[in-house]
């Protein structure tokens, strides 16, 4: 299950952008607490202490012990904004959660066991569908990873969500049955035969153009023979 990060905060009492800037000027974080039917607060959070935890990629699922001016809030990150141009954190808002609470959180898929499985062996090829998916969880029991065994798979089977036994008290958010992988044949290379240097390939010789002929009663072009059994030009009148 998710282990529990901590991390200082402080409160601060203004908002809006020109507070935020103000906040990030100091290197520090701007952030709100929200959520279990309370007034939401504003905090600030060392950049450093927030920028590895946002690096690991499970962010949004982790649970998080804010410690704000001496008192300790569980929560869990719902956003993370960035600086569209330089990327840095600008802004992370926090659920607080109360002592039964139930998420919606993203959860890594691993996938293992890829040499043991047949299909692959004959070389088929592992594609990925899902690389996360979307549990229903209590706050305290969220899973690291769903782990997919993919020993004894062969070409054409596929994984769904539905196979996989979830820890007790995770279910789905989709009710759709999510495909997580599956094994599919490798598209074979078509064969193009190589012509022999020199050789022009049939399909790129063309057909001599037949020799057109001449229109009906038309001269034939000058020093050309007359068409067989064509009657002969008559001769030029003499000029007076």
């Amino acid at each position: 299950m998710s282990k529990i990060v901590q991390l200082k905060a402080a409160s601060r009492a203004r908002a809006g952008k020109g507070a935020s800037r103000a906040v990030r000027r100091e290197g520090l974080v701007p952030g709100v607490v929200y959520g279990d039917k309370q007034e939401p607060q504003l905090i600030s959070l060392v950049y450093g202490d927030v920028f590895p935890h946002v690096q690991t990629g499970r962010f949004m699922s982790t649970l998080i012990d804010l410690e704000v001016d001496g008192k300790t809030v569980r929560a869990i990150p719902r956003d993370v904004q960035f600086e569209p141009v330089r990327d840095f954190i600008i802004h992370v808002d926090f659920l607080r959660l109360g002592p039964n609470a139930r998420v919606a959180v993203e959860v890594p898929v691993h996938f293992k066991n890829q040499e043991a499985a047949p299909g692959i062996k004959a070389g088929g090829a592992l594609n990925i569908v899902s690389h996360t998916v979307s549990l229903y969880c209590s706050a305290n029991l969220i899973p690291d990873e769903i782990t997919v065994d993919l020993t004894g798979m062969q070409v054409g089977q596929s994984i769904h969500l539905s196979q996989i036994t979830l820890p007790e008290g995770v279910s789905a958010v989709s009710k759709d049955d999510v495909t997580l992988c599956a094994i599919s044949a490798q598209a074979k290379e078509e064969e193009v035969p190589v012509a022999a240097a020199g050789e022009v390939p049939a399909s790129n010789q063309k057909a001599p153009a037949a020799a057109a002929a001449p229109a009906k009663g038309a001269a034939p072009a000058k020093g050309a023979a007359p068409a067989k059994g064509a009657a002969p030009a008559a001769p030029a009148a003499k000029k007076k």
